[in-house]
């Protein structure tokens, strides 16, 4: 089973989004399947099928939510080594493809926000940089062809 490492923010985020579905979540769609039932026949009610559909999908995304949980590593970012860059490591790295840098923190896949410049670990660019030190030149796979980075800065 993988570990999923996580900061005590996004633990907290992820722990109160799974509270939200299990309760507002679960309620909301008793209630619209509770609506489409009382419109008659099942076996053509368009509105019953939608709701039972969209129930499978919210019990799909709560086990998984429990799951992630379940298996969480809170990390604290006081106890690592900021010498290599590791989950919540700030890097900044230089794209010298278009001589660009670039500054991303290290997160897992249930934190990663792009628009925030959190990457995730599993991603090629976090992948790739993971586990490195400052002065690491890296090439990185990427559906539009090859990355190479320089790690210039890790700061936590």
């Amino acid at each position: 089973m993988k570990k999923n490492y996580l900061s005590k923010e996004g633990y907290e985020r992820l722990e109160n989004e799974l509270k939200d579905l299990k309760i507002r979540g679960r309620r909301e769609i008793a209630n619209e399947i509770a609506e489409a039932r009382s419109k008659g026949d099942l076996s053509e009610n368009a509105e019953y099928d939608a709701a039972k559909e969209a129930q499978g999908h919210l019990e799909k995304k709560i086990a998984e939510l429990d799951n992630t949980l379940a298996t969480a590593t809170i990390i604290d970012d006081r106890e690592i080594d900021d010498s290599k860059a590791y989950v919540l490591s700030t890097v900044t790295i230089l794209n010298r493809n278009v001589d660009k840098e670039m500054k991303y923190t290290l997160v897992s896949k249930d934190e990663a926000d792009f628009k925030l410049g959190k990457i995730s670990i599993d991603s090629p660019i976090g992948r790739g940089i993971l586990g490195k030190e400052v002065g690491d030149v890296v090439t990185v796979k990427i559906p539009a062809g090859e990355l190479e980075l320089e790690i210039l800065k890790i700061e936590r």
